[in-house]
């Protein structure tokens, strides 16, 4: 049977939104392939506090392939194998969600949980978060990036293997008294249609709207506005703060530039999305001129 870890990022606090997956496969006592792609959410709103975690911007997957097309070369493995994940019951979540939301059949999974693994294998009294149990275990790792968190969920089962000398990871949940969840599929649901924002923002581009207005929160907590404007040399962002005021491209103007939202207080992230994609292909068309 395939063993593979995985490891979804989300864009918020939403199951379908995973902007990020990461996988991981297992045979012989060793991870003998690794996977990792951006996902563009359904939705391209980014919570600022899924932002610091991870640091995946919405310019960053805007041109990456929906959950769907980013998922269908590996939910053969996923359906037929045994699905490990750290803190699974999220993971196997996000999983089910984007299906959902994509319209697709949601097949039975199995799966096991490494942090339950960990707590019997590697207890400790900190904990065992991954980045934790990486550490006492000497696995080198980028944490919070789908890929490597999906190498290392792997590397600690293969330690746990290790540790209890079991055969393979059925045996090391046998031997631990951990059984293998198996998690009900269902049929396929209608997709749903597009949110009014980001699906006006979409169908904007290439189109400007009539006005793209942000308020945007300064260091000290303070808000101001930045608005887009049509110049006679070229499009514009003006800010409300004070360097804004004397024509300076501020912090704010810049975030906005590449889609950064970690300091967007108005609700209309996809926009932001819509903005920054806007900004790069007048540049590239003002650079081939």
């Amino acid at each position: 049977m395939t063993v593979l870890a995985l490891d979804f990022e989300t864009a918020n606090e939403r199951r379908d939104s995973a902007c990020a997956v990461g996988l991981a496969w297992i045979a012989d006592g060793r991870v003998i392939r690794r996977e990792s792609h951006l996902i563009r959410p359904p939705e391209m709103r980014f919570s600022p506090g899924n932002i610091r975690v991870h640091g995946i911007l919405p310019a960053n997957v805007a041109d990456a392939p929906d959950f769907a097309t980013a998922m269908a070369p590996y939910l053969g493995d996923l359906r037929r194998g045994l699905i490990l994940a750290h803190n699974a019951s999220f993971d196997i979540g996000v999983l089910r969600a984007g299906l959902v939301r994509a319209g697709l059949p949601v097949p039975d999974f199995s799966y096991l949980c490494t942090v339950q693994i960990a707590r019997r294998v590697f207890p400790a009294p900190e904990g065992c978060g991954l980045g934790k149990v990486a550490r006492r275990l000497g696995i080198r790792f980028e944490h919070h990036d789908a890929g490597e968190d999906a190498y290392a969920c792997a590397e600690i089962a293969l330690a746990a293997m290790r540790e209890r000398e079991a055969a393979d990871v059925h045996a090391l949940a046998a031997a631990l008294g951990l059984p293998i969840t198996r998690a009900t599929g269902g049929p396929a649901v209608p997709r749903r249609a597009p949110g009014a924002i980001s699906g006006r923002a979409m169908a904007a581009f290439p189109q400007t709207p009539a006005a793209l207005r942000f308020a945007m929160r300064g260091s000290t907590g303070n808000r101001y506005d930045v608005s887009f404007e049509e110049r006679p040399g070229g499009p514009q962002l003006r800010c409300t703060c004070t360097a804004g005021r004397f024509g300076v491209r501020c912090r704010h103007v810049k975030a906005l530039e590449v889609g950064d939202i970690t300091d967007l207080l108005s609700d209309n992230a996809a926009d932001v999305l819509l903005l920054a994609r806007m900004l790069g292909a007048k540049a590239h068309v003002a650079g081939a001129a």
